[in-house]
């Protein structure tokens, strides 16, 4: 059952995305039914309606800023703002279920090491290098950028990043994989935040492949958080990872 409604909650997220109305109504009527006649996973059912609620939400407040004239700029920030709306949707499931809200807010414990299949490193230095990579990575993209452009952009690079940073990882990272980890395996917390976590990015434009090569990011992400116990490492991360991507002309 649990896996069957993670694919369904996949199919919530795309359909809502590509605005088919039809089907996504569907997807939310079919939780409220099962919320209903599923004891045994109330919370879970609960969890990831709420999700597509605030999501449906996100996507309407979007929608009516499209109409607007206003630079892209800040339709591209309070896009993500609008993440506001998901946030809520589960802070008030919680509310509901009387859960105590817990999202990873401590200071980071660097000591657990990540075990691979033939060796194991230290999460700092795990974490470092995979900043430093993709730093270096992106740094041939904004070396092509000329010294105008760059500083153009540069506010709104540095107020996106943070924004999107923020929202994106309190929600997946923080209060959703915690509070999957309560009901089900931490391994099918870490697949479903992540794979949650590309398909999101549908919404954006972001073609499939790209949004199921960003899972893997989450991936990433949610091992760096589980490891050392603290959301704070993943958002610079995520942070450093959104800079690039603005730069690289993804994001505008």
């Amino acid at each position: 059952m649990v896996m069957a409604i993670a694919i369904v909650f996949f199919l919530g997220i795309a359909a809502i995305s590509y605005q088919l109305e039809v089907l996504s109504y569907l997807i939310l009527t079919g939780f409220v039914i099962l919320l209903f006649v599923n004891n045994k996973n109330r919370f879970l059912i609960s969890l990831v309606l709420s999700f597509l609620i605030g999501f449906a939400v996100f996507m309407i407040a979007n929608g009516f800023v499209e109409t607007m004239s206003v630079p892209q700029e800040l339709k591209i920030i309070l896009n993500r703002l609008f993440l506001g709306f998901i946030l809520i949707g589960i802070v008030f499931n919680h509310l509901l279920f009387k859960k105590k809200l817990v999202w990873y807010n401590r200071k980071p414990d660097w000591t657990n090491p990540i075990r691979l299949p033939f060796h194991q490193v230290n999460v700092f230095w795990f974490w470092l290098i995979g900043i430093a990579v993709n730093g270096i990575v992106y740094s041939f993209f904004i070396a092509r950028q000329d010294p105008e452009s760059i500083q153009s952009l540069l506010v709104f690079c540095l107020v996106f990043s943070l924004i999107n940073a923020v929202f994106e990882e309190v929600i997946w990272r923080g209060i959703m994989l915690s509070a999957l980890e309560e009901c089900v395996s931490t391994g099918y917390a870490v697949a479903v935040t992540s794979i949650g976590f590309g398909l999101l990015h549908l919404a954006i434009g972001f073609p499939i492949l790209l949004s199921l090569l960003i899972a893997l990011a989450g991936v990433i992400y949610a091992v760096i958080t589980l490891k050392t116990k603290s959301i704070y490492p993943s958002i610079v991360f995520h942070f450093v990872i959104n800079i690039g991507m603005v730069y690289s002309g993804l994001i505008i």
